[in-house]
């Protein structure tokens, strides 16, 4: 497992805690299609942590709906933890499109980006 000190050096943004509600919607098998409310707990500009209800395959990818600007975007399932106590189930998701900040909040690095 690699050290806490490595992942922060590999994350490609800063990471801000927030409560964003979104939904999420991830279309499983042929005809079914799988919904869940819930918010981003932790985000950056080309990722976030969710905890849904459903446990998506690794590197399947998810539509999330910011529920604020209502904007839809395509993230992609990078980690999904064992399921919680609560019955529900923490993803690390990367957004597959960057082309803004579709979080809408400032980042700490801003300004080493302009």
């Amino acid at each position: 497992m690699a050290s806490a000190r490595a992942m922060i050096e590999r994350r490609r943004s800063s990471r801000v805690m927030a409560r964003i509600p979104v939904s999420v919607r991830l279309q499983d098998v042929p005809g079914q299609r799988l919904d869940a409310a819930t918010e981003a707990t932790s985000v950056s500009r080309s990722g976030a942590l969710l905890c849904i209800p459903f446990s998506p395959v690794l590197g399947s990818r998810i539509e999330v709906e910011h529920g604020v600007s209502r904007e839809s975007r395509e993230f992609r399932v990078v980690r999904v933890s064992a399921q919680n106590p609560d019955g529900l189930f923490e993803l690390g998701v990367e957004i597959l499109h960057p082309n803004r900040n579709f979080w809408g909040i400032p980042f700490p690095d801003d300004s080493q980006n302009d």
